[in-house]
């Protein structure tokens, strides 16, 4: 008989809001949100005392101001955060090799493998979080279990719990045995379940289904007939316990790509052509940082209305550097009537992959830019980010370019 896996699911608390209050510690204690700030601006992350009111994550900031007035809102810090979580996610590889991130603040890690050297595996996630609050003063919850599933559903119940009376601490770390999954996962909400949202959990409170026990007691036809084959299918799956999904380390990214949503809606030409320059710019250096090359350039655009459509073209050959980016990108946006104005806009690069073959033009009206694009990240290396850029980006202040995460909770201005 196989012997069990054994899965940590790690899950920084409040991350964006715990690594501002290292440097803002006056702040502890206070309802602090982390986001955009301006009309256009979302909530990238609330402390437990601004979610005691009601304010949490991807709610637009204007409604989380209502519910908390005298909340603290900070603009987000990404290269930050990004810093912090690269060197968390090496101390979580100190103890495994198989680590999988899924984001900046989360991650499942597969310890099966380590117990002769670090114990079982609640005795690892205890000893991560003590290394975590060691080495970077944050707090984390682990879930301990046999798949990645029940060990997710396990860190959250470890979680601190909002209240109006103060922040109840949580457990830090949750394990649920071999044997012991039905016993743990029946009695939670249905709601708990990946892939149930707004839509599919009306459907299911229509049938009577409130927990996951209800909806594991259902026929599977009965639920597929409700929510779909595809959809039905894979929550009875998953209210039974039953995932074999493994974690699988470093995995490539399908895609490089950056978007902006604009404190005004845009309609001038000229101004959104600068602002795909900069994007393709900001992607091209993510990605031949990375190593990674790609042929299929793609562009959103977000009109007021929230109306948005998305157009991309296939290259003949793989491109990393700005220029080749911009040039489809703009042709791109050149067929989209934009005069009802733009609200966000954004470019990537899709199917990327470190394997792609570069090929030399033929085509003696493009010069290439493998140079070009070395000398660029050379000199940025060297003299900082500013230091060079696209012509269509310079202006009085100097180069004006995207850094990885910039509005990516929207623009901030005063409210």
């Amino acid at each position: 008989m196989a012997t069990a896996s054994t899965i940590l699911h790690v899950d920084m608390d409040a991350f964006f809001v715990s690594v501002e209050l290292l440097r803002r510690p006056e702040l502890r204690g206070q309802p602090v949100v982390v986001g955009g700030h301006g009309p256009r601006g979302v909530v990238a992350a609330a402390s437990y005392e601004a979610r005691a009111h009601g304010v949490f994550s991807a709610m637009p900031s204007v409604r989380a101001a209502r519910l908390c007035p005298h909340a603290v809102f900070l603009p987000g810090d990404h290269a930050t955060y990004a810093a912090v979580s690269a060197r968390v996610m090496d101390l979580f590889r100190e103890y495994t090799p198989l680590v999988e991130p899924l984001s900046l603040d989360e991650a499942f890690l597969d310890v099966s493998g380590v117990r002769r050297l670090h114990g079982d595996g609640r005795a690892v996630g205890l000893r991560i979080r003590e290394r975590v609050l060691e080495q970077e003063g944050l707090t984390a919850s682990v879930g301990v279990a046999p798949s990645k599933f029940i060990a997710k559903l396990a860190s959250n119940e470890a979680k601190p719990t909002a209240r109006a009376g103060g922040t109840l601490p949580g457990a830090g770390v949750v394990e649920v045995r071999p044997g012991d999954e039905i016993g743990f996962l029946h009695p939670l909400p249905v709601s708990a379940l990946w892939g149930v949202g707004p839509v599919t959990l009306d459907r299911l409170h229509r049938i009577g289904v409130r927990t996951i026990g209800d909806l594991a007691g259902l026929d599977r036809g009965a639920v597929v007939a409700v929510l779909g084959t595809t959809t039905g299918s894979h929550l009875h799956r998953l209210s039974h316990g039953e995932d074999d999904r493994p974690v699988s380390p470093d995995l490539a990214p399908k895609s490089v790509s950056h978007e902006e949503t604009f404190a005004a809606d845009l309609t001038d030409p000229d101004r959104l052509t600068r602002e795909v320059v900069r994007q393709a710019d900001a992607v091209a250096s993510r990605m031949r940082r990375a190593g990674l090359r790609g042929r299929t350039v793609t562009i959103k655009v977000r009109f007021g209305d929230f109306r948005t459509i998305t157009r991309s073209t296939t290259l003949a050959t793989a491109v990393d550097s700005g220029p080749m980016i911009a040039r489809p990108a703009k042709r791109l946006l050149a067929e989209v009537d934009t005069t009802a104005g733009v609200r966000l806009l954004g470019v990537g690069v899709t199917g990327v992959s470190i394997d792609e073959p570069r090929q030399l033009s033929l085509d003696e009206s493009d010069p290439g830019w493998d140079d070009a694009s070395r000398a660029v990240d050379e000199i940025r290396q060297r003299y900082g980010e500013r230091a060079i850029g696209p012509a269509i980006a310079a202006g009085p202040t100097g180069v004006d370019l995207v850094r990885r995460g910039a509005q990516q909770w929207g623009p901030n201005q005063p409210r």
